[in-house]
């Protein structure tokens, strides 16, 4: 998932992951039916007042997916997803540059359901509606529900984590090797949500977030590319409530 730089306690268990505040978006039955030829050229957007997101092939001028900042104020715009109609693990990109400036990744899934949001800091001020599209991508990144807190340890070269509940991990090989992943696990049975938030390329202005929505013992998982970590943290979460955290650590 390449950026494209067109530029914290404990609760009582339960067995169980606790529903988000918020509805998530419906698992989508087929994508968006966007014919082929347009795809191709033209990248598929949603606009509230303050950011733009689309999602656009690689023959397009805003490939991948991506979220633009259209207000000059002391806002931020985000993009929020899904990756092939998988509620357990949503992405979210915040765009901290300024009005104009475009950021995102290129490593998305075939069918990508997103929606585009404003911020103020951590809390969030408005938002617009999901809109699934079917994506044309040179990179798709495959479905992957089964990695378990070990198994990410295991396939990773960094990992850090917050108190036991929340681990985030990666694994990043050679500038060629378009093979960075990012991990982010949930190994607590509580209500708290696992996530990581991270940076990449050394870039300040884009920061990256996988929230683990599926419950204990599950992983959410993005790619990178060739663009490597450069500083990162795990936390945890109770809906948009920070109640664990660690330092931003650098790589």
């Amino acid at each position: 998932m390449a950026a494209t730089v067109f530029g914290a306690d404990g609760a009582a268990a339960k067995t169980e992951p606790v529903p988000q505040a918020e509805p998530r978006p419906p698992v989508p039955a087929v994508a968006a039916s966007t014919p082929a030829a347009a795809v191709e050229a033209e990248p598929e957007c949603v606009r509230i007042k303050g950011a733009e997101a689309c999602v656009g092939p690689d023959g397009s001028d805003r490939p991948g997916i991506t979220i633009e900042d259209t207000a000059n104020d002391d806002l931020h715009a985000t993009v929020e997803y899904y990756l092939n109609g998988y509620l357990g693990t949503k992405y979210v990109i915040h765009n901290l540059g300024r009005k104009g400036e475009i950021r995102g990744n290129r490593e998305i899934g075939k069918i990508v359901t997103f929606r585009a949001a404003v911020y103020e800091g951590n809390h969030r001020v408005r938002f617009g509606r999901w809109k699934t599209v079917r994506n044309i991508t040179k990179y798709p990144i495959k479905r992957e529900t089964r990695v378990t807190p070990t198994a990410a340890r295991s396939r990773s070269k960094v990992c850090t984590s917050t108190k036991g509940a929340s681990t985030l991990c990666f694994n990043e090989q050679g500038p060629n090797d378009r093979n960075t992943v990012v991990f982010a696990c949930d190994t607590s049975a509580d209500q708290y949500q696992a996530r990581a938030e991270y940076f990449i390329a050394g870039d300040p202005t884009a920061r990256f977030e996988i929230h683990q929505l599926a419950g204990v013992n599950t992983c959410g998982k993005a790619e990178h590319g060739d663009l490597a970590v450069s500083m990162y943290r795990a936390s945890l979460f109770d809906h948009n409530r920070r109640v664990a955290t660690r330092l931003y650590k650098y790589n």
